[in-house]
């Protein structure tokens, strides 16, 4: 009888769609970016409603860290299964060319200040400093419009050329 080793799974580990090619897994990526942004807008909701009514409760210590992360993990996942393509050129798709080269700009602004918006609160340090909070969580509410905007143009070229293989 052989002994079978458990399987470990790290909190790290993107599990890989069973899709091989290269348009199936752009799709599949798409969809992953889509459920992660429903959870950003969800904890956004719940960080924005919870920083009104309170100014340093370990409350909303929790919501901001959560909020980070899930920030941190939406632009990691967007950046490298995505946009990677494009920032290195590697993009052969025209439509996906001419849309990137007028949004991916603003995508890039977008993501510096959402990565600086994790540098000041993500920390426990940090999140002792709610002074300007709300005026933040506005900020970064405009700027997540903005962001999906911009990639939702993106990602609609993207689809659009996988409609176009399949007709």
């Amino acid at each position: 009888m052989s002994k079978v080793a458990p399987q470990t799974t790290s909190p790290y580990t993107v599990p890989q769609p069973a899709v091989t090619n290269r348009r199936g897994r752009t799709q599949h990526t798409i969809q992953e970016l889509m459920t992660e942004r429903t959870q950003l807008l969800s904890q956004f909701s719940a960080l924005s409603g919870t920083s009104q009514h309170q100014s340093s409760h370990p409350e909303l210590e929790e919501h901001l860290k959560g909020f980070c992360q899930i920030l941190m993990d939406y632009l990691a996942l967007g950046h490298f299964e995505i946009y990677q393509r494009i920032i290195e050129g590697k993009e052969r798709r025209r439509n996906v060319r001419e849309s990137a080269a007028t949004v991916y700009p603003l995508i890039a602004q977008t993501t510096d200040i959402l990565v600086e918006f994790n540098d000041q609160y993500a920390s426990d340090a940090a999140c002792k400093a709610f002074k300007q909070l709300a005026s933040d969580i506005y900020r970064l509410g405009e700027t997540l419009s903005l962001r999906f905007e911009m990639e939702d143009t993106l990602l609609e070229a993207l689809s659009d050329e996988r409609r176009n293989e399949l007709n």
